[in-house]
């Protein structure tokens, strides 16, 4: 199960359940893919397709919505 976590724009930011236990996000978008680690610090961790731009742009969504995301992981991964 990968549930949306947010989207904006044409990037759909979501969770795959199952998977490891640092907290992260992945990112899909018509140029590709990507996945950045939220703690300790915001970081890209891999990506596909994006081009430079793109990847600033993504992470800067990530900053904006980083205690979002970490407060989704926390609900669900931990209940």
């Amino acid at each position: 199960m990968s549930p949306t976590i947010l989207r904006q724009g044409p990037y759909r930011f979501y969770f795959n359940s199952n998977e490891e236990p640092r907290m992260h996000v992945h990112v899909k978008g018509p140029q590709g893919r990507a996945k950045f680690w939220l703690e300790p610090i915001i970081a890209l961790s891999d990506y596909r397709g994006f081009r430079t731009h793109h990847l600033k742009e993504i992470e800067q969504i990530v900053i904006e919505h980083q205690k979002e995301f970490q407060d989704a992981w926390k609900k669900h991964f931990t209940g």
